[in-house]
């Protein structure tokens, strides 16, 4: 199977064919602009009958993704580390005699705010991260970099549904704090218990679906002229107070 020198590639129609019958994980199956005929045709069906997102981007970008291979017009992104399960979350927190503790990233697209919200959670005692299979960033080579290597140590879970999974989250007793304006100042929220933590795309903060699902609603205080922060900022911050709690570390 031909890899380009990024390592989270795989290019060619033969090579991404093959990719797809293994049933190996794939982040995204890329294809040219009007290049959508014979081959491609086929490789498309397979992805979506296996669920892979499809991106059309143009020539020049696909040379670049590609790093110049011959990728006669497709290319899949796989993920740098392996995905985990739900469970997993679960049996880590178990293992360290700790209630689940775990992030859920709602559409976060910048792969270095993903790798450095992933980094923090591993440092903060978290048991897991959440993303969606959609409009989010995987656990690319940019990502596992950025994460310093947390991504080895620390259960990554991709959904097909966020909000389904927090209605399982909430039967499993967890408790769901949503990050996003207008509610309650974040240091005075008690995190007591399991908890997941939602912070929002970059853009757009949490979802409307996602926010409703969620059984609190906290905020840091914005006391300068611009009013969001940086996603992995804001998670940071809010990852270490739930921390602070959870150990009875106390302000002196």
């Amino acid at each position: 199977m031909e890899k380009t020198e990024r390592q989270d590639f795989i290019i060619g129609r033969n090579a991404v064919m093959e990719l797809l019958k293994s049933g190996k994980e794939i982040e995204k199956i890329f294809v040219q602009n009007g290049d959508i005929k014979g081959s491609v045709l086929k490789i498309l069906a397979m992805a979506r009958e296996n669920g892979v997102p499809i991106k059309e981007v143009s020539q020049t970008k696909l040379d670049m993704m590609c790093a110049g291979g011959n990728h006669q017009g497709v290319a899949a992104s796989i993920p740098a580390a392996s995905y985990a399960e739900l469970e997993d979350i679960f049996a880590l927190a178990q293992r360290k005699g700790e209630a689940p503790f775990l992030i859920i990233a709602d559409e976060i697209e910048d792969p270095h705010n993903l790798g450095a919200i992933i980094r923090t959670a591993e440092a903060a005692g978290a048991h897991g991260i959440i993303i969606p299979k959609r409009r989010s960033v995987g656990l690319t080579g940019t990502v596992y970099k950025t994460s310093a290597g947390a991504c080895a140590h620390l259960p990554v879970v991709r959904v097909s549904n966020i909000t389904a999974t927090m209605q399982q989250l909430k039967k499993q007793g967890v408790w769901l704090y949503g990050a996003d304006m207008d509610g309650q100042n974040w240091c005075e929220q008690d995190y007591s218990g399991p908890v997941g933590l939602v912070i929002g795309s970059e853009g757009h903060g949490i979802g409307k679906l996602v926010r409703e699902t969620c059984d609190f609603i906290v905020s840091l205080p914005m006391c300068g002229k611009v009013n969001s922060l940086n996603a992995s900022v804001a998670c940071g911050i809010m990852m270490y107070e739930i921390t602070r709690q959870r150990h009875g570390i106390q302000a002196k």
